[in-house]
């Protein structure tokens, strides 16, 4: 078993070192609201520490899991940051979905302390985070991986190793490109089928037996038929994710038009008010858009 740092207790962050310390690990977390780090404390009876450094102390792995480039940032680099508690030769795994170019910043600085770094996000949700069932994609080197992965499991099914420092977060960006797309196909299916006068149940019920089939239309269509869109992740955090996408995009020179098309899309979401509401609310918006 290992000592493990886990930084970060949103929604995705509480219940994975959870599993940590259920799996007998010696977890110690630090949040920036005490009283979430206290209450998970509370429950799964591991320890907390005042800053990100101290609690990073004697770690073999700091896991992180926040917002942003910049929370990353401010939970890593200072004279309170993960990396200034680091021993030499520990890992530090960031699950938060960010940039590439921000992982190969922290990878480097890592290198300068003698310290590995491994960017991995994942995927699955607030509900895949619960059961313990994430996808995890990695970028980083072998050695690192090797000794991460086995913790890892503790709240994953499925964990690999994509390539350098970077891999992981481009990864997770080919899966935002996918659920984008998937989204809005199921969200004008389930418009249409009401406007033809269908019962959408019924045609979800019948197509999701054949090539229209996906995790999106099994998990979601009920939720959205009913107007429900408090579900798993939210687009003011999609956005966030899209916007980092379509930066890279625009360097490397992918065309990405559905993407671009859905991500302006969420925007109008956002403004009818559904910053918080779940991915799937492309739906809400269709239901908007005057006849023409």
């Amino acid at each position: 078993m290992a000592k493990v740092t886990f930084i970060g207790l949103g929604v995705m962050g509480f219940p994975m070192a959870g599993h940590l310390a259920r799996k007998g690990h010696q977890v110690c977390v630090y949040n920036r609201s005490a009283a979430k780090a206290a209450a998970w404390v509370a429950q799964f009876a591991g320890e907390s520490a005042a800053t990100p450094r101290e609690a990073a102390q004697g770690a073999e792995l700091v896991m992180t899991c926040v917002g942003n480039d910049d929370d990353l940032r401010s939970v890593v680099l200072g004279v309170d940051g993960a990396f200034a508690g680091m021993a030499p030769g520990s890992v530090l795994v960031d699950h938060t979905t960010a940039s590439a170019d921000v992982a190969r910043e922290l990878a480097v600085l890592a290198a300068e302390r003698e310290l590995g770094f491994l960017d991995a996000p994942v995927s699955g949700g607030q509900a895949g985070a619960e059961n313990g069932v994430l996808t995890v994609m990695v970028g980083g080197e072998q050695a690192f991986y090797e000794r991460a992965a086995p913790v890892i499991d503790s709240y994953a099914k499925m964990v690999k190793l994509m390539g350098p420092v970077g891999s992981g977060q481009l990864t997770k960006m080919v899966n935002q490109i996918c659920i984008g797309g998937l989204v809005q196909g199921l969200a004008e299916a389930l418009h249409f089928a009401q406007c033809a006068g269908l019962d959408g149940h019924a045609a979800m019920e019948v197509i999701s037996k054949g090539a229209a089939q996906s995790w999106q239309l099994e998990n979601r269509h009920q939720t959205m038929l009913a107007g429900k869109f408090d579900f798993g992740f939210a687009v003011d955090w999609m956005r966030k994710d899209l916007s980092i996408l379509l930066d890279e995009a625009r360097r490397n020179g992918a065309q990405l038009p559905v993407t671009a098309l859905v991500d302006q899309f969420y925007a109008d979401v956002q403004a009818m008010g559904g910053g918080r509401w779940d991915t799937s609310s492309l739906l809400a918006r269709l239901k908007q858009v005057p006849k023409g």
